[in-house]
């Protein structure tokens, strides 16, 4: 065998092993595969065509009719961007499909206004018990301090003359009375909170209530 006749025999067996390993990889469809590959040609084979592995093959029945279409080998890369692409889409979908279960779930919690209503107003109302309750307890905190700084008037130029008991009386009341201006300032913002919880959810209402009704 001459040195190039070997040569062209090699080259057309790592073509045919390259044919193999893509054919390999790609799915196998029965049927007429057809292409124009980089050169304009068109080709036509039972398997995948090699030549066409950057680009569309269509598989035609016996009729002639495509069968399928057979997509591009993808690069690495290609194949990375489109798994994130289809990543993407099955989280908005899962998003989507979550926000319909949530309307759903809030339709049927609140069929009208007035139930939506009633609930705002009871847990508002709940609420301001709690927030009454500590404004009672500041109040009973001031009338006990004005008690202490009575004590403590005698001891005004050294209150640290004072006794013990009253000074701890003191700092007890103070401490007391600092808790409970921030429980309320907390509960006062709890309260913000609540309307503005509602006022979202109204706005999803209305429209979920005038579809409903069409």
């Amino acid at each position: 065998m001459t040195k190039k006749l070997w040569v062209v025999v090699v080259v057309l067996a790592c073509a045919g092993a390259a044919g193999s390993v893509w054919a390999q990889s790609s799915p196998v469809i029965s049927g007429v595969y057809t292409c124009i590959d980089a050169k304009g040609r068109k080709l036509t084979a039972d398997r995948p065509i090699p030549e066409c592995t950057d680009r569309e093959q269509k598989v035609l029945n016996p009729s002639g009719t495509v069968k399928a279409k057979v997509g591009p080998t993808l690069t690495a890369q290609e194949k990375a961007e489109l798994e994130q692409k289809e990543k993407r889409e099955r989280e908005e979908l899962g998003r989507a499909a979550e926000e319909k279960r949530r309307a759903r779930a809030l339709l049927t919690r609140y069929p009208n206004k007035a139930v939506h209503d009633q609930e705002r107003n009871e847990a508002l109302t709940q609420i301001g018990v709690v927030i009454q309750a500590a404004k009672t307890r500041l109040t009973e905190l001031a009338r006990q301090r004005v008690g202490i700084d009575e004590e403590m008037e005698f001891y005004k130029k050294d209150p640290t003359k004072a006794p013990a008991y009253v000074r701890r009386q003191l700092e007890e009341n103070n401490q007391s009375q600092t808790v409970q201006k921030r429980f309320i300032d907390e509960q006062e913002a709890e309260v913000r909170r609540v309307n503005n919880r509602f006022d979202d959810e109204l706005v999803q209402l209305r429209q979920l209530w005038t579809t409903v009704s069409k």
